[in-house]
């Protein structure tokens, strides 16, 4: 019987190695073996069960299971959980993922498009990398003009995130509502509006949120205040959500509404096209837009808060 089948000296060699922390030149010193030896027992105590090693992931990645389920259940790329509850606002905690996220991911002559709203703008704000990027380029996905919530339109949170990283920042010259379908088709035929949304069109990224019940989103309340003519009907259940400020119903599809027919942004089936659409939302208010949107496949990497995420799992089994 060779050593390799002495199942105790497997032990006694791996709880020196383990336990006491000795080198493997030291055990192959007392043993009378190679280091190659010992390295070989090693790998065999592991293989036979004899040692256990456990990786306390938890501490450092409370959510990893969370995210594990929601990817799967939603076939994304990628999700990235934050705490639910923290000093900071939720939309903190979620633009600092997001901001960390981008971060890793954007590489030189990328050409990223971008919506609007608090936790992209709070991106934004924290976004930073190690050295400046060649030919990046910040498209606008939809219209805002004005002073109403200004560090939240689009082209305000274009402009930061190229300032921080050295890149060019278009802007999109338009309101985010018009007064009629007809007028909508006008803003778009024009050129300096049209070409940046098809830039957007073609970008390699999306980075969206998501809004939910639009009596709760802070864009889409102020703007409806404003529209005297505008009939949208919240009551019937039909919009759950909006994204790009479009308004969408449980399938992610979008509703045949007053609103839709007149806002200004990239429509939701160019944005179903981009590569790699990531979307950062958070908050019970959001569940039926978050799961409309994934449902219908608008977003490959979700960044969202662990009690959101959890309403997810239970409420669409």
């Amino acid at each position: 019987m060779g050593y390799s089948d002495d199942k105790r000296l497997l032990v006694e060699l791996a709880s020196m190695y383990y336990n006491e922390g000795a080198k493997q030149e030291e055990i192959a010193k007392k043993f009378s073996i190679s280091r190659s030896l010992v390295s070989k027992y090693l790998a065999k105590a592991r293989s036979l069960g004899l040692v256990e090693i456990i990786i306390h992931d938890d501490l450092i990645h409370p959510f990893q299971r969370l995210e594990q389920k929601i990817q799967k259940k939603y076939q994304l790329k990628e999700v990235i959980c934050v705490h639910s509850i923290g000093e900071e606002s939720l939309n903190k905690r979620l633009g600092i993922a997001t901001a960390r996220y981008l971060s890793r991911i954007i590489k030189a002559d990328m050409t990223i498009a971008i919506s609007a709203g608090t936790t992209l703008h709070e991106a934004a704000v924290i976004f930073s990398v190690k050295n400046h990027l060649s030919n990046v380029r910040f498209i606008p996905m939809v219209g805002g003009l004005g002073r109403e919530h200004v560090s939240l339109q689009s082209n305000v949170i274009c402009e930061l995130l190229a300032n921080k990283c050295g890149g060019i920042a278009l802007e999109l010259h338009a309101p985010i509502t018009v007064d009629s379908a007809e007028a909508k088709q006008v803003f778009l035929s024009q050129s300096f509006i049209k070409n940046v949304l098809e830039e957007a069109k073609n970008a390699d990224i999306s980075l969206v949120g998501i809004g939910g019940t639009p009596v709760y989103s802070t864009m889409t309340k102020a703007y409806l205040a404003k529209e005297d003519g505008m009939k949208v009907d919240f009551t019937n259940g039909e919009i759950i959500g909006d994204i790009c400020y479009n308004f969408i119903n449980e399938e992610g599809s979008v509703v045949d509404c007053e609103w839709n027919k007149r806002v200004l942004s990239l429509e939701v089936a160019d944005l179903k096209k981009i590569p790699l659409k990531i979307a950062a939302a958070g908050g019970k208010d959001k569940v039926k837009g978050i799961n409309a949107a994934l449902t219908n496949h608008l977003v490959d990497v979700l960044i969202i808060d662990e009690d959101t995420a959890k309403f997810l799992l239970n409420e669409y089994i």
